[in-house]
């Protein structure tokens, strides 16, 4: 796990300066208004953002919450505190591994991702840590690529996926809706306008 995280973690440092010119294109296409549905989900005042990158959240962040969020690269966190002051967002940053989190049991009403669980060498383990975190009754929303449920193209994304990840640190070919299931949520919820590969999972614990 540790050597798998340390090679992850160097992708993303080096990629950390022209992550957002890179992914501009799927931004603006597709991402932006998933990202706004999935912010739009959030509950409570205490907010946990895992995998915050470069702050890509940022401009959906709700006024009225404390909100916490990290990751860990330092990077991406790097980007991530530039923009911070440059638009003036109040959020607390912080370098921190999902896997590990240094956070208390029951301490946030929501605990939020976008695009992560697809770099996360152990992504059951990263899910324990946000149950653990997320408090009673709150709740863990996940905004995901996963594999697609089309055979032909699943065979696809499988056969590529190690190169993806050799470039990139991206699994293309995670299952993270039944990852998800396989937690001890109460609930967990698979919003209705989800594509076949990208999902807005909605976890109750």
């Amino acid at each position: 796990m540790k050597s798998d995280s340390a090679a992850i973690k160097k992708r993303y440092d080096r990629i950390a300066p022209f992550f957002e010119v890179l992914e501009a294109a799927m931004e603006g296409l597709f991402f932006k208004r998933w990202r706004e549905k999935l912010w739009g989900k959030v509950e409570g005042y205490h907010i946990l953002e895992v995998g915050v990158g470069t702050g890509k959240n940022f401009d959906y962040y709700p006024a009225d919450a404390r909100i916490t969020a990290i990751d860990f690269s330092p990077g991406m966190l790097k980007q991530a505190m530039h923009k911070k002051s440059r638009k003036q967002v109040a959020v607390e940053l912080g370098l921190m591994d999902v896997q590990s989190l240094h956070f208390a049991d029951n301490s946030f009403d929501t605990v939020i991702a976008s695009f992560v669980f697809c770099s996360v060498p152990l992504p059951m383990k990263g899910l324990k840590e946000l149950y653990r975190v997320c408090k009673p009754g709150g709740q863990v929303l996940l905004l995901e690529h996963v594999l697609s449920s089309k055979p032909v193209l699943a065979w696809f994304m499988k056969r590529v996926n190690p190169i993806v990840v050799a470039l990139f640190g991206a699994n293309i070919n995670r299952t993270t809706v039944k990852s998800v299931q396989a937690c001890a949520f109460q609930s967990v919820h698979v919003d209705d306008h989800s594509s076949d590969m990208i999902k807005l999972i909605e976890a109750r614990k």
